[in-house]
């Protein structure tokens, strides 16, 4: 179920990606205005205006809409909890074989700190 809501969110992020990039610019934004020559946008008219208008804002309400429940389904079907809720688990500490087990073991020299003094 998640996989469909993902591919239909992915869908309707791409089209709402190309509608948006279809309508006719209003002009003012840093001297670009109007959309380049006399020609005006690519789709004219108030009609289709108002189409792509409704079209994006249908469009959005989807991707909201998909985003909520992709954000539901991804709570309901993993740990509860946060990462940061238990330890981090340590690795057990090797003893060498010429050590007695007891002994801390000594941390290797040589590193960049060591270097430095």
């Amino acid at each position: 179920m998640t996989t469909v809501v993902l591919v239909i969110h992915i869908m309707v992020a791409a089209a709402l990606v190309a509608v948006i990039l279809w309508q006719r610019s209003e002009g003012g934004a840093l001297g670009i205005g109007g959309g380049g020559g006399g020609g005006g946008g690519f789709l004219t008219g108030r009609g289709t205006a108002n189409l792509l208008t409704r079209t994006t804002a249908i469009l959005a309400l989807c991707f909201f809409v998909t985003s909520i429940l992709l954000t539901f389904m991804s709570q309901r079907s993993g740990p509860s909890g946060s990462a940061f809720d238990s330890p981090a688990a340590t690795a057990p500490a090797a003893p060498t074989s010429g050590a007695p087990a007891s002994a801390p073991a000594e941390a290797p020299r040589g590193g960049i700190l060591d270097r430095l003094q």
